[in-house]
């Protein structure tokens, strides 16, 4: 049975339609059943309709008030029957009312190999701070901002003479495959956060085994 997906998200939405294409491809068992969005003219809307996946805008003129909005977004996500809460690119801090809801699965995409670049600028931080390595990752989001545990990080050489456009261009293509490819693993059971928070990921079945 497919993974219901909620996706939240603030801008152009290209890891959205990753999600999306993997889905259509067969390579992603997950059905996005609603997207959120904290701006009203993000490109990313217009990206779920044309998937003919329903959507919702939850923007500061709407809701100023952030514990307001995450309580109508814990409420519509549910409504959904959403089982796992996917944060891609989604540039408000998520609260209580949704992390009490689905504990251990809210996923947040982070552009730098944390704990390292942490916050809303992990590109352009990595680029400046002169580092040859930074990268992607994925974890489980709480309370506390790109602190959660880990589930999947990818590492993005940077060259040198490199811009901080070829840089974000370089991790773009990375989170584009490794976000479908981190949530697979929740579809097939295969995330399990550990007693001290550390994130363990189960071997893939054999084919004996799913047979």
């Amino acid at each position: 049975m497919s993974l219901k997906l909620g996706v939240l998200i603030s801008g152009s939405g290209t890891n959205l339609q990753a999600l999306i294409d993997e889905i259509e491809a067969g390579r992603l068992d997950a059905t996005i059943e609603l997207v959120v969005s904290s701006r009203a003219d993000a490109y990313g809307l217009q990206r779920a309709n044309a998937a003919g996946i329903p959507t919702l805008t939850i923007s500061r003129d709407l809701y100023a008030e952030p514990g307001v909005a995450d309580q109508v977004i814990a409420t519509e996500l549910k409504r959904a029957g959403v089982e796992l809460v996917v944060l891609a690119g989604y540039m408000r801090k998520v609260g209580l009312a949704v992390l009490l809801t689905w504990p251990d699965k809210v996923v947040n995409l982070h552009p730098a190999l944390l704990p390292s670049f942490p916050g809303a600028h992990g590109i352009e931080d990595a680029w400046r701070r002169g580092v040859k390595v930074t990268g992607v990752t994925v974890h489980i989001a709480n309370a506390d901002y790109d602190a959660g545990p880990i589930v999947a990080q990818e590492p993005v050489r940077i060259l040198e003479g490199w811009s901080v456009d070829e840089l974000e261009a370089r991790i773009h293509e990375v989170e584009h495959r490794l976000l479908p490819a981190t949530i697979q693993l929740f579809a097939e059971g295969r995330v399990e956060v550990l007693p001290d928070r550390r994130v363990r990921i189960a071997p893939a079945a054999s084919a004996s085994e799913e047979a």
